[in-house]
């Protein structure tokens, strides 16, 4: 067996806020916009799932790790890919980051 002494040792608390989600039960079909999926259909889906998000205790959580990690798909936090991509592209992620709350 290895040396495993290196190894930075578990990291589930990097990810214990996802056990409060409020969209822990209900699958991703609300959050990620099947292929091909425009107009008013994907606006009332994103509209639909930013509600979830608005009443999620961990959406700061949820939206700083979309931030860190580069999610390129998916409502993340109450941002669609295309708000995480405009708040990225002016700077606005940093603050976004480093909040706690």
């Amino acid at each position: 067996m290895g040396n495993v002494t290196r190894l930075p040792g578990r990291a589930e608390h990097h990810w214990l806020w996802q056990e409060r989600a409020a969209c822990r039960e209900l699958g991703s079909r609300l959050f990620f916009h099947p292929a091909g999926e425009r107009g008013p259909e994907r606006e009332a889906r994103d509209a639909a799932a930013k509600e979830v998000c608005a009443l999620c205790p961990v959406q700061r959580d949820c939206l700083r790790h979309a931030l860190r990690v580069g999610e390129t798909f998916g409502v993340w936090g109450g941002l669609t890919e295309d708000e995480r991509r405009r708040l990225r592209a002016v700077g606005e992620d940093r603050s976004a980051l480093s909040s706690t709350a």
